[in-house]
């Protein structure tokens, strides 16, 4: 079964413990750092990481995105979604089927 991890505030993330996720409560671009640096040197295969600290780790996401794996996928923020989530689904999506026309 794959490890799955979950980074982001955590009254947004706390529910994944239940589904059986890792979660990572983060509150800021240092504690993000901190978690993906745990992350990484663990076997995860799954990185969920809250929308709204994307921007802080855009290098390691970029990185990240050209191996098969970590899959991250950014959840979308509740107060205000910055569109980051859908595109990084939709660069999942087409790594995994090959598609270049998605519409989400």
């Amino acid at each position: 079964m794959p490890k799955i991890a979950v980074v982001g505030r955590r009254d947004y993330i706390g529910g994944f413990a239940g589904a059986g996720a890792s979660v990572f409560p983060v509150e800021t671009i240092e504690e993000t750092h901190q978690a993906f640096n745990n992350i990484l040197s663990s076997d995860y295969t799954i990185i969920f990481l809250a929308e709204e600290f994307a921007a802080g780790l855009a290098e390691t996401l970029a990185r990240l995105a050209e191996a098969p794996l970590p899959i991250v996928t950014l959840i979308p923020d509740t107060q205000k979604s910055r569109g980051l989530a859908t595109q990084t689904l939709k660069a999942n999506i087409r790594k995994a089927i090959g598609a270049e026309d998605i519409s989400i």
